[in-house]
């Protein structure tokens, strides 16, 4: 019995689809490479081969990978502010309102770790000036919410120490450190539970800072 060998066939090119599904395939992609191989290895030519476009269709939905970039970062910052302006609505005390800001900052890096450290670990020479500017002021307004919520905690005189500056800056950092540790792809084995650090960290801040 005589076997012919084929060679298996080429993966065809996607066909075309809807524009809004197809622009959220493309950031998806995009960021494994963006993480993967950094902006400078990042091209549009393996977005478009990780999606299964042509570089010709991706260029019908994104002018550069800057515009790419700039995307995913004004998507993770704009749904931040969102969180924040929702939470800074409540009708509870503002010690509660900020808690539970960061909770959700923490979970949305937890959650989403590639968008996380491309929107709030990149550095400005990853990105145009110009489009770095934008993000920048996307990122002061979801500060700018959360400030002034901690400036309620104060404004109530219920910091311990510190003003409301000192006191959002520090309670920012110590969120923004323990999700960029736990998003660096490091070895899990024998850290402790995400919940338990993040109820753990949030307890002693608020206890270090706050007055009951």
């Amino acid at each position: 019995m005589t076997m012919t060998l084929t060679k298996p066939p080429r993966s065809a090119r996607k066909a075309k689809g809807d524009g809004h599904l197809r622009r959220a395939e493309i950031l998806h992609a995009a960021e494994l490479i963006f993480v993967r191989d950094g902006y400078q290895g990042a091209t549009i030519r393996k977005i478009a081969e990780e999606v299964g476009v042509s570089s010709t269709a991706l260029y019908m939905h994104f002018r550069d990978k800057d515009e790419i970039l700039l995307e995913i970062c004004e998507g993770a910052i704009a749904t931040l502010l969102a969180s924040n302006n929702e939470i800074s609505a409540r009708p509870i005390d503002a010690v509660s309102r900020v808690r539970i800001m960061l909770d959700a900052y923490m979970r949305f890096g937890l959650d989403n770790p590639n968008t996380y450290r491309l929107a709030f670990c990149s550095t400005p020479g990853q990105i145009s000036a110009m489009r770095h500017e934008v993000a920048a002021d996307l990122g002061a307004r979801c500060y700018d919410r959360f400030m002034r919520t901690v400036a309620d905690i104060a404004a109530e005189g219920r910091l311990r120490v510190g003003d409301a500056d000192s006191a959002a800056q520090t309670l920012w950092a110590a969120c923004h450190g323990l999700v960029s540790l736990r998003t660096g792809g490091q070895e899990k084995t024998d850290r402790a539970d995400d919940e338990v650090l993040m109820a753990l960290m949030l307890d002693s801040l608020f206890e270090g800072i706050v007055i009951d």
